[in-house]
């Protein structure tokens, strides 16, 4: 989560949320008993969204470290573009008592912006329950064109990939979470019939035979029913720019070709309206698939 603070001209300060509403995963993690919080002050250097990590020029934490730079995690990575070379922060450093994992950064507050006439190039929405989805328009793996609205009736995942993307935490980490539940919801009668949309934001390269033999690796096949329940398809690009910006997915190309971008899967209900929205990639498949059994409990009942 973050928060920015902007100093006025006669009066206080005002503060105004960044684009999360609700408790987040981070605000679970400053709680949790294996983290211990340390309060954080420093001044942003760089950002790296393909790593998801903020270098910080940093005071001393007391009791922790001395004042040094050097890059951090986010517990969020979709707020990185929030945050920009030369802003003032405060944040929670949350340390795991695990020595090998990674400490992360979370409740980051920009007390100074770097650039105090800074405004964002592109307005993300984060897609909140209840809020009905656009009938965006894509061409899958067969090469037919296939329109959101068309799932109306079923559950319907969606995430967002690309097939070069050379970052194994990042999408073959979400593809091969939905081959997971792909499987577990083939295998489960009540959940029998939920879809899976995996988008790539690679218009440029993914074409639909590529999409094909990119999906066929995580589903084992490609057998025409193979892909009955899970479809791999790519926008046109000015569609894909209106897609990223509504389901919240950052994007741009990076100087080596590939691709720098956060990741975000929404659950849509049959209604063709959000039940739930998981930025970036910490969600698991045991908690999708009691979401998807919590849709399917309420609709019964």
């Amino acid at each position: 989560m973050i928060y920015r603070l902007i100093a006025s001209s006669l009066l206080a300060v005002v503060v105004f949320s960044g684009c999360r509403s609700g408790p987040t995963a981070g605000s679970q993690a400053a709680t949790n008993p294996s983290y211990k919080v340390y309060k954080l002050r420093g001044k942003v250097v760089a950002t790296d969204a393909a790593k998801g990590e903020v270098t910080l020029d940093h005071e001393a934490i007391p009791g922790f470290m001395e004042a040094m730079t050097m890059p951090y995690k986010l517990k969020d990575a979709n707020i990185l573009t929030e945050l920009h070379p030369g802003d003032a922060i405060t944040a929670d450093l949350l340390v795991s008592q695990d020595p090998n994992a990674d400490f992360l950064l979370d409740h980051i507050v920009v007390v100074a912006q770097g650039k105090p006439d800074y405004r964002p190039q592109v307005s993300y929405h984060v897609p909140a329950a209840g809020d009905a989805v656009p009938d965006f328009k894509l061409r899958n793996q067969d090469g037919r064109a296939i329109h959101l609205a068309q799932f109306k009736g079923k559950a319907l995942l969606v995430t967002f990939i690309y097939t070069r993307c050379p970052l194994p935490d990042f999408c073959p980490r979400v593809t091969r979470n939905f081959a997971v539940l792909d499987k577990q919801i083939d295998a489960n009668p009540v959940l029998r019939g939920t879809h899976l949309l995996c988008v790539s934001f690679d218009p440029e390269h993914d074409t639909p035979e590529r999409l094909r033999a990119y999906g066929a690796t995580y589903i084992g096949s490609d057998a025409k029913t193979a892909f009955a329940n899970w479809d791999f398809a790519v926008p046109k690009k000015p569609e894909l720019v209106e897609m990223a910006k509504w389901f919240d997915v950052g994007m741009s190309d990076a100087a080596d070709g590939s691709i720098t971008h956060t990741l975000s899967t929404t659950l849509i209900g049959a209604n063709g309206k959000v039940v739930k929205f998981y930025p970036g990639n910490d969600w698991t498949v045991e908690e999708l698939l009691g979401d998807l059994k919590g849709i399917e409990a309420a609709s019964t009942s």
